[in-house]
């Protein structure tokens, strides 16, 4: 078994096509094909099962050997990162997948503090929603994500960051800025602006639920699962918005709308640095985390 035979299968198992890992690793498909074709004939059994034209599938052993070669991958990388160190060298890559609102508003000053600090690290940043950061951690692709806490699946880590609040925006001057507790039945007066149906934020599922059972009739306006989005149409007065924020993100971050607490109908949550227990960290990479908590951090 050779390396590159592994690190092509892993890539066609991973990606589940041979066009899409032929493109990641810069050969042809049937480069590919063939490397395959040699690990299967040296394993005396078949890795893949083509479903149609372009579908592939995994078998049971080819279940087994992508778990194998997925840890062996990851050795890899940490026997590099370590050679690095041991030369005096914070070289290496670092990527982090982040929702878009997290990235624009949270991390730009602390990436750029990083940066300067190692500028010999190769540092790759995703804007994915969060159920794509879960996968791209589980899958190893990537070393961090950002997400919310309560989200996290239990095989990961998560380190609890900032604390993030469940609010309704609403334009400046708006007749509910002046409520103390805003009701369901109040909310129920005016146009939304809520995220899609199974949306991972779950404010559209409660939203519907509460005023199914109050009887309330309500009327979305705009479907958005982006908050900057619905920030910008909360200001021309098109609706009411539901969006989770960090706490103490300043008004002038997202536009110049009201944010009216809503804690007593959603639990707070955290925003939380997501990791895969089992990657061991490089110092530049505890560096990272280091500068992104100011040295403090909670296990979730």
């Amino acid at each position: 078994m050779e390396w590159q035979q592994l690190l092509g299968f892993y890539q066609v198992a991973k990606l589940g096509s041979f066009t899409k890992a032929a493109e990641a690793t810069f050969r042809t498909q049937s480069a590919l094909s063939q490397q395959v074709k040699a690990l299967e004939d040296e394993l005396g059994t078949r890795l893949l099962e083509r479903l149609g034209k372009r579908r592939l599938k995994l078998t049971a052993a080819g279940e087994k050997l992508l778990a194998f070669a997925q840890g062996l991958y990851a050795q890899w990388e940490a026997l590099t990162d370590e050679l690095r160190q041991l030369q005096g060298r914070h070289q290496g890559p670092l990527s982090l997948a982040a929702p878009f609102t997290t990235l624009y508003h949270l991390l730009p000053e602390t990436l750029v503090a990083y940066i300067q600090a190692y500028p010999q690290v190769e540092l790759t940043l995703l804007d994915r929603d969060q159920a794509s950061v879960f996968a791209l951690v589980k899958a190893g692709d990537i070393d961090f994500g950002l997400a919310l806490a309560s989200l996290v699946p239990q095989d990961l880590e998560a380190l609890l960051w900032q604390p993030v609040d469940t609010v309704l925006l609403a334009p400046m001057g708006h007749p509910l800025t002046r409520v103390r507790r805003v009701t369901w039945r109040q909310i129920a007066g005016y146009p939304l602006i809520v995220p899609p149906r199974g949306h991972e934020s779950g404010h559209r599922r409660l939203l519907e639920e509460q005023f199914r059972k109050l009887g309330l009739a309500f009327r979305i306006i705009l479907e958005s699962s982006n908050v900057e989005l619905s920030a910008r149409y909360v200001e021309t007065g098109l609706g009411l918005a539901f969006a989770t924020l960090a706490r103490g993100l300043p008004p002038e971050r997202l536009r110049q709308v009201a944010f009216i607490p809503l804690g007593h109908y959603f639990k707070p949550d955290h925003l939380a640095l997501v990791r895969r227990r089992d990657r061991e960290l490089t110092p530049y990479k505890q560096a990272f985390i280091n500068l992104l908590f100011g040295d403090t951090m909670l296990p979730g």
